[in-house]
């Protein structure tokens, strides 16, 4: 099982180009439509659950897949899977001088157009799932039109603040299936995790000298960081003052530029702090940053599934999960359709991408390597 769960998230994070709205929209079809590990409301309490703690939010919806495969074991495997693929091209750019030349970057300018197709096939999903009455659709609209005109983190923390709010206070505003808690998911907290986190948070604000006050900041981060990996720059910067500008813009461009989570800047900084010794400083920095998240996810998964059976909890949710839809079609506009899409020839190739993903539904890998190929056509002046 754990080799599977591994192998699964392995696969997704070799390809997973487009950052943390398209990843969702890579889980969604291929864990809740093609794998059928869980259902579309399960999967939207996980995500609505990632929205409301800090860290990486795709990144700890796939861990909580994980969880719910095989436990935290699974977790942890869905964790490495999805993340080495990202972590090693990150390592590798980090302790290399090399420069990739044009071809790649042709390549990477394919893939964000493939991005494109699976976060507009998402949100056009998930918009079905989950705004289904007038009220959700308000909610989705609004949130979109929030963050295109105010993307900022504050935006998105008022908008899931007001959404959470008028789902719990309109009764019938609710999910279109009761929510079902088994016996072994009543659990109101898990408590060693919580605990765990607020030991380790506690400790890296202890004034150490060497190494451990180098990457303590990594660790604070991820549990006070909200807002995803484009977040991460300035606060990080900011906590890690002997690294230069250019060592950070230089990590953040790379994690945009590959597959995976973003949250792997932290590799390529971890490398840098220890030029001796690249891979053991970007293994600490990696699994710093990534771990207050998967605790408070581990802490919160089993209460917040057991709150979602009941009706003003169920209700907060849709609104929230409309909210997430508004996020992932804010999104799509900004940065990933802005980023990817600059002439009219790319409008017609990603509306005919879709339109064929959406009628035949092919499998995945023919839209990646499409998608390749445009990138190398337009290189060599053939598009």
């Amino acid at each position: 099982m754990l080799v599977a769960i591994f192998r699964q998230f392995f696969l997704l994070g070799c390809f997973s180009f487009g950052g943390p709205a398209a990843h969702l929209g890579y889980f969604k079809r291929h864990f809740v439509d093609h794998l059928q590990w869980l259902n579309n409301q399960r999967y939207a309490q996980l995500i609505s659950l990632s929205q409301a703690l800090p860290g990486p939010g795709s990144s700890q919806v796939s861990f909580a897949i994980g969880v719910e495969r095989a436990g935290v074991w699974g977790g942890i495997a869905a964790f490495l899977g999805f993340t080495l693929p990202s972590f090693l091209i990150m390592l590798l750019l980090a302790i290399s001088a090399h420069q990739f030349d044009a071809i790649y970057f042709a390549i990477i300018a394919g893939l964000k157009l493939f991005a494109v197709v699976i976060v507009a096939d998402a949100t056009f999903s998930m918009a079905k799932s989950f705004c289904t009455s007038v009220v959700l659709k308000l909610i989705a609209l609004l949130s979109t039109l929030a963050l295109i005109l105010f993307p900022m983190l504050g935006t998105q923390m008022a908008v899931l603040v007001t959404a959470a709010a008028i789902g719990a206070l309109w009764p019938l505003l609710k999910l279109t299936t009761t929510a079902t808690v088994s016996a072994d998911n009543k659990s109101t907290l898990n408590g060693w995790a919580l605990g765990l986190f607020l030991l380790l948070l506690a400790c890296s604000f202890i004034p150490l000298a060497g190494d451990f006050s180098l990457f303590a900041a990594f660790y604070q981060t991820g549990a006070m960081v909200f807002g995803g990996g484009h977040v991460v720059l300035p606060v990080l910067q900011a906590a890690v003052p002997t690294l230069s500008s250019e060592q950070f813009l230089t990590a953040y461009a790379s994690a945009q530029a590959v597959p995976g989570p973003m949250f792997t800047i932290a590799t390529y900084l971890g490398a840098q702090l220890t030029i001796e010794q690249p891979l053991v400083g970007a293994m600490i920095a990696t699994v710093l940053i990534f771990t207050p998240g998967f605790l408070l996810m581990l802490a919160l998964q089993k209460s917040w599934l057991n709150l979602a059976s009941k009706p003003r909890f169920a209700s907060a949710i849709a609104a929230l999960n409309a909210a997430v839809v508004g996020f992932l079609a804010a999104a799509l506009y900004a940065p990933i359709w802005t980023s990817a899409v600059h002439n009219s020839w790319h409008i017609a190739l990603v509306i005919a991408a879709f339109a064929w993903l959406r009628l035949s539904k092919p499998p995945i890998w023919w839209l990646l390597l499409l998608f390749i190929a445009v990138g190398l056509a337009q290189y060599y002046g053939a598009l």
